[in-house]
């Protein structure tokens, strides 16, 4: 009785663990189909509020993206950041338009640097980079940050002192050369309308 019990267990998972094995060989032959991955740089990505930033990422190996899907997102987030399709760019977050840029001048070498200008705290998070040609897709992810510290900042308050000081000599000296130059026209103007009032000289011959 034991014996066939445990035949009949036998022969049950058989068809399973071939089903199985067919399985994980095919999504292995998957995997080394892969024609290419997208890499993006490992380090976080900063800037200040209001700076222009290029979120990098590139095919490996590299390969011309000129008619690929490619997109950006924000993690997260179900809109897109940008969206290029053979040539064009498609639709986009609202908070998004007119302020990324794909740089076509890199799609030739697998390049898939994306521009963000004027970048807000709220531009802060993970981006995700995806490519799809054809049947084969690869993403990866990276990182930026964005501090609110304004874009310039005071190292040195003496030297801004120093330059308000000497903005205001400046002012003030222009400020008196035309006041003496206009007294000094007043003066000439009033001294050659006294020589007109003054009698002609008489005849003494």
């Amino acid at each position: 009785m034991g014996f066939t019990s445990h035949c009949r267990h036998s022969n049950f998972s058989h068809p399973w663990r071939t089903l199985l094995a067919h399985l994980v060989a095919l999504h292995l032959l998957h995997l080394g189909s892969a024609q290419f991955r997208v890499v993006a740089p490992n380090d976080h990505i900063t800037a200040n509020v209001g700076q222009d930033v290029v979120l990098r990422c590139h095919l490996s190996p590299s390969k011309e993206v000129w008619s690929s899907d490619i997109r950006w997102f924000l993690h997260g987030t179900t809109g897109l950041v940008h969206h290029y399709q053979n040539g064009l760019d498609l639709e986009q977050m609202e908070e998004y338009k007119g302020r990324t840029e794909l740089l076509r001048d890199g799609l030739s070498d697998g390049n898939l640097d994306l521009r963000i200008t004027a970048v807000s705290s709220t531009d802060s998070g993970s981006y995700i980079c995806a490519v799809q040609d054809g049947d084969d897709y690869a993403e990866d992810m990276l990182n930026l940050e964005v501090s609110g510290q304004p874009l310039f900042q005071i190292t040195h308050p003496w030297k801004v002192a120093l330059a308000l000081v000497d903005t205001i000599l400046v002012g003030s000296s222009v400020v008196i050369i035309i006041f003496l130059h206009r007294k000094q026209a007043a003066q000439s103007r009033k001294l050659s309308e006294s020589f007109q009032h003054l009698p002609p000289p008489s005849n003494i011959f």
